[in-house]
């Protein structure tokens, strides 16, 4: 990842916002679309503020669950429940993010960041300072009046981290964001993306095929397969590059390997 563009770590959001995050509860649930449910009996819960990665092979609805917090998805059994409430659909409180950027060609990167914003009816030169504060948290500054097609896949992923939290939303549901980047931007996102939700509070559901990816930046594993949620693990502490050798660690990982086939 370029290293022109300083990350600034002071925190965007309030001190009095920390910890908003939201319960995100799975209870019985089949997921899936009414011709293909491909999870059952799925019993997952979420806790505000935790940072849950999901990993599985290919198929096995990775992206299904996190459609399905999104409230793109309907389930097809059972419930999906936000704060002890059934999710009935979309919300700004929980942002979704793909692998594809997903920013408009024709915006700057500042102007893509204001849109969820102005969607929200958020006033103008508000939603310039919070966009450009968050612009500055991901060392973007300097490329805020840039089209998409003018950066990096990296900085375009960074502002889509921006978008995303510009918002303050509740949840972020993160599918497979880095899997398309080389892997020394994908190390330098997943630093970025530990220290931008530094102080947010929000809960994070992260979709990740790479089982070292999982453990850096998960509080907690959820493994899929066979159609159901196989196990919930927790992590070894700290989150710690240098930690990657802890014996605790080492055998959590092989033990998600082995149950992965690998």
């Amino acid at each position: 990842m370029s290293t022109s563009s300083e990350i600034v770590t002071a925190p965007v959001t309030p001190a009095s916002e920390a910890g908003r995050g939201t319960r995100l509860t799975f209870r019985s649930a089949v997921l899936g679309r009414p011709d293909a449910p491909v999870l059952y009996d799925v019993d997952l819960d979420v806790s505000p503020g935790e940072i849950l990665t999901v990993v599985g092979p290919s198929g096995c609805g990775k992206s299904t669950l996190l459609r399905t917090l999104a409230g793109l998805l309907p389930p097809l059994g059972g419930t999906a429940e936000v704060d002890g409430v059934p999710l009935t659909g979309p919300s700004a409180d929980r942002a979704l993010v793909f692998q594809e950027d997903t920013l408009l060609p024709w915006r700057t990167l500042r102007g893509n960041v204001e849109l969820p914003l102005a969607i929200s009816g958020v006033p103008r030169s508000e939603r310039r300072s919070r966009a450009e504060a968050w612009l500055a948290r991901v060392g973007l500054s300097a490329q805020a009046g840039q089209l998409p097609h003018r950066v990096s896949g990296g900085q375009r992923q960074r502002a889509q981290l921006a978008r995303a939290l510009a918002d303050s939303p509740r949840a972020v549901l993160m599918d497979e964001p880095f899997g398309a980047l080389d892997a020394q931007t994908r190390s330098g996102m997943q630093d970025l993306l530990v220290e931008v939700l530094r102080g947010t509070g929000a809960t994070i559901v992260f979709v990740t095929h790479d089982v070292d990816e999982a453990l850096f930046l998960g509080d907690r594993v959820a493994l899929l397969g066979s159609g159901r949620v196989a196990a919930v693990r927790d992590v070894p502490g700290p989150r710690d590059r240098g930690a990657v050798d802890d014996p605790a660690r080492m055998a959590l990982r092989r033990d998600i390997l082995s149950s992965l086939g690998s």
